[in-house]
């Protein structure tokens, strides 16, 4: 419960923010200043963020093999785009399990299994294609297993960084790695990939197998006991609804949640489809394997220069408007095919997008960071990522099926429309609420601590 000293902090902050007819667009930076501690990051961290660039290298490279394989067995909209909705939907199934796990277990070790699994996974799967045994379905099996290990890989390396940083640490601590994770996944991995399903599908999956492994192998280097203490134990689904029920009641965090979820649908609903719009025979662009993985790169050079860039961006506009400019910049990423073929102007919109994008998952990651306890952190994050990721199954889905029914183009004008309106919730996503919310997590924290040493 907020005591009453929380409470009158959030009715300063409302009353301090009435009449203010457009408030994303009002700054209010120094009110919104997230803190800030200049101190090293540590060595734990580094080898977290080598691990985590590692598996991210691994994933950007399976992550546009897979299509590029698929469309090799089907042209059939709905069979790639549903290679993207199986890839997503154990964020829809199996995320609240994996959030308390991540409090239930040691993140660290949850984190070592799940890369282990994806590795012999992805080497079974280039053994039997070197062995002649290759469909669509054995890549939709592919995609399930992968991306359910995936879920637990990413809800724990989410919920372990307050665990190795500063609380006071987690902006730049979350843009060092967005650097990292973006430059490997999107800048390095995509055309990595392109080059490597030129070169055959055993290699196109091999290759990311002994990546993880390598990953696998720097994070046994992460010292230290990364499970969170816990009260008397209860049953699984009684420790889900504690963490959604603080996501619930959390006016700023709820608000988040539902729109990243909308984005995500949309922006799944753009690139389910997007690689029949860029390559193969009958495609608009006429784009090569090895072309499409370069057109990607620009996301990942937007996205590198945005993670560097995000922590003074918020310091310098406030959060408010920082999110806001996000908004616009993602629906520039999905909507500009809808009018241009032309791959210059549509690689200096994924430009655009990759820089927003990591700009607005700085900002919001690092406020969820700090709002919420650490024994939560693992529900909370994934109860987050349901109303977030959930919806990228559904995305994917309605992308395949506007696709096949009025074409491309469309769909890539509508998931733009439908990102700008994320704009209307900034009128409940104020400076203020941000600003409330965490010095009511910061007053709950100390009373908590008070109490404990008395």
């Amino acid at each position: 419960m907020r005591g009453k000293s929380g409470a009158e902090a959030v009715r300063r902050m409302r009353d301090r923010d009435r009449g203010a007819g457009y408030p994303w667009l009002v700054p209010n930076a120094a009110a919104t200043k997230p803190p800030r501690d200049r101190a090293p990051l540590g060595t734990n961290f580094w080898k977290l963020l080598t691990s985590s660039g590692l598996s991210n290298l691994a994933d950007g490279v399976f992550k546009l093999a897979l299509p590029l394989v698929a469309i090799r067995y089907t042209q059939e909209p709905v069979l790639i785009a549903g290679l993207s909705l199986v890839a997503s939907l154990p964020w829809l199934l199996f995320a609240l399990q994996a959030g308390a796990l991540a409090d239930r277990l040691d993140r660290r070790k949850i984190m070592l299994a799940a890369n282990t699994a994806r590795a012999v996974l992805l080497a079974a799967v280039a053994a039997s294609v070197a062995l002649g045994v290759e469909s669509i379905w054995v890549l939709y099996a592919v995609a399930l297993f992968t991306g359910t290990a995936e879920t637990l890989y990413d809800t724990s390396a989410q919920s372990i960084l307050p665990q190795i940083v500063g609380r006071t640490q987690l902006s730049r601590a979350n843009g060092r790695l967005y650097a990292v994770e973006m430059t490997a996944n999107q800048f390095v991995g995509p055309p990595l990939g392109g080059i490597l399903v030129a070169a055959g599908a055993v290699i196109a999956f091999a290759a990311p197998a002994a990546l993880w492994l390598v990953a696998v192998g720097m994070l046994f280097l992460v010292r230290g006991d990364f499970r969170v203490p816990r009260d008397a134990p209860a049953s699984m689904r009684s420790e889900i609804m504690v963490g959604l029920r603080f996501l619930w009641r959390n006016k700023v965090l709820r608000t988040l949640a539902f729109m990243t979820g909308l984005f995500n649908l949309t922006s799944s609903a753009a690139f389910a489809i997007f690689v029949l719009f860029a390559a193969g025979p009958a495609s608009a662009m006429k784009l090569t394997d090895a072309q499409v993985g370069i057109l990607f790169t620009t996301t990942a050079i937007g996205s590198l220069l945005g993670s560097f860039a995000a922590e003074h961006i918020e310091r310098a506009i406030g959060r408010s408007l920082s999110l806001s400019i996000a908004i616009v910049g993602g629906a520039a990423l999905v909507m500009t095919p809808a009018f241009t073929t032309n791959p210059f102007l549509i690689g200096a919109a994924f430009f655009v997008g990759g820089f927003t994008v990591v700009l607005w998952n700085v900002v919001a990651v690092s406020l969820r960071q700090r709002i919420t306890p650490d024994t939560l952190l693992g529900r909370v994050n994934s109860g987050y990522r349901l109303l977030a990721w959930g919806t990228m199954p559904l995305g994917a889905a309605i992308g395949g099926v506007l696709g096949q029914f009025l074409g491309l183009p469309p769909v890539f004008f509508i998931t733009g429309i439908g990102t700008l309106c994320l704009l209307l919730f900034m009128f409940r996503l104020t400076n203020a609420s941000m600003d409330a919310a965490e010095t009511a997590a910061t007053q709950d924290e100390q009373g908590q601590d008070s109490a404990t040493t008395m």
